[in-house]
């Protein structure tokens, strides 16, 4: 017996995410967790949902995630960023609508680091003239 699978890894600010698809009813299950447990923002689960809405493959695949790094929102950015990858392996076709929504596209937007100097990466201490 041979498992078909398809991999892809995401990456969004500091997440990574390597995602599973395998042909299956749709369950999506991410760092050994069930998906509602783990993302508990609607907001995050429909980021994670949207490359399978946009494909009509909704209910055709069973995607098991590891993700790591960052909080919840980059990893549901790298999250869906894997899945789109994999769409791509599964079928080629896919690539075009995919690409149109702007899911293909890493985010390259990262915290900006902190300069010595100031207080943060842009804000100034109080300037005193006197």
């Amino acid at each position: 017996m041979s498992l078909t699978q398809y991999y892809a890894t995401g990456r969004r600010k500091t997440s990574v995410a390597r995602v599973f698809l395998r042909p299956g009813n749709g369950t999506i299950t991410v760092n050994q967790r069930g998906f509602d447990v783990y993302f508990e923002r609607e907001s995050s689960k429909l980021v994670i949902r949207q490359p399978l809405d946009l494909t009509g493959t909704n209910g055709t695949f069973d995607i098991i995630v590891n993700v790591d790094g960052g909080g919840k929102a980059g990893q549901a950015g790298a999250i869906r960023l894997g899945i789109s990858r994999a769409l791509c392996d599964v079928n080629p076709g896919y690539r075009g609508v995919l690409k149109q929504n702007g899911l293909l596209t890493r985010d390259s937007r990262s915290v900006e680091r902190k300069k010595y100097g100031q207080p943060g990466a842009r804000k100034r201490f109080q300037f005193s003239k006197r």
